[in-house]
């Protein structure tokens, strides 16, 4: 059993779609193109001598203090095994214990349904985490470890990071299709809104006059939060059950239920192939010296 909340699940199980799509940007190698056409984009390989990009985000949350990782892997993903355990449960890593969940595609379909499904699979598959509190986030983005120990130090049963718009290092039109947070004055979420009207957006600034963006990182508790995950609707056009979904169901139903902590600071973002050389870059800066695991 879990006597702290120490339980990180990382979302891999997506299908990388815009990771797949073509690009302009030059000084990208064959074998760059190679895996990013074939690989989850956690496991390629743009740290220094090759590490994947998913160590980054593992050392973090070590430093952080989570010892217990969560996976949640494709249907037939065999590559995650290959370099982080070959076992399912309980595979020893740097000092963390990692386990892996399968997403499994619903009969009939031709992909995985979303980010809620995931860590709804996760809960079903181990269903000790129903009764304790986890973080999830997704694994193309590199959470620093002062973000992660917010959400670990957090006294709210449910949270989610907050960050500043004019901290985060993107065009205007790429933070456009990030998502929105509308929250209370005593910062509570009231609403994740997704690429809102620009006539709008001022209504949405918190009482600080800043812009929240959500780059999908949670605290969830997860007696409370499993019955939004189970009964996720599916998106009418995206058909996808999607985390920000299930958690404004529950926000509904519980209001004051989800804190929202506030945070200023960039966040790398691998999306795509134009994203590699730029991601490379900052990890030479920020990680000069290696992983001192």
């Amino acid at each position: 059993m879990y006597s702290e909340h120490d339980i990180l699940i990382i979302l891999a199980g997506g299908a990388s779609s815009r990771m797949k799509g073509a690009t302009k940007t030059k000084g990208l190698s064959p074998k760059d193109i190679v895996q990013a056409n074939t690989r989850s984009k956690g496991l390629l390989e743009v740290g220094a001598d090759n590490l994947p990009f998913l160590h980054y985000l593992l050392y973090n949350a070590k430093k952080a203090g989570y010892k217990r990782i969560f996976i949640v892997i494709g249907e037939t993903d065999t590559f995650y095994q290959e370099i982080y355990g070959k076992h399912i449960k309980n595979n020893h890593f740097h000092g963390l214990e990692i386990s892996f969940a399968r997403q499994h595609i619903p009969k009939g379909g031709t992909k995985p349904i979303g980010t809620a499904d995931a860590v709804y699979q996760t809960l079903v598959q181990y269903p000790e985490l129903q009764n304790h509190s986890f973080t999830v986030c997704n694994s193309d983005n590199l959470y620093s470890s002062e973000v992660l120990r917010a959400l670990r130090d957090s006294t709210a049963l449910n949270a989610l990071i907050g960050y500043d718009s004019e901290e985060l290092q993107y065009t205007t039109e790429r933070i456009a299709r990030f998502a929105l947070i509308k929250l209370n004055k005593s910062n509570h979420l009231i609403d994740i809104i997704e690429k809102p009207d620009s006539s709008v957006i001022e209504n949405y600034r918190d009482i600080g006059g800043k812009l929240r963006v959500s780059m999908n990182i949670f605290k969830f508790n997860g007696q409370q939060f499993f019955p939004y995950l189970k009964n996720c609707p599916l998106h009418p056009e995206r058909n996808e059950k999607e985390l920000p979904t299930a958690l404004l169901n529950m926000v509904q139903a519980f209001p004051n239920s989800v804190a929202v902590i506030p945070f200023s600071e960039h966040v790398i973002d691998l999306t795509s192939k134009d994203d590699i050389l730029q991601v490379r870059r900052f990890l030479k800066k920020a990680y000069p010296h290696g992983l001192d695991w």
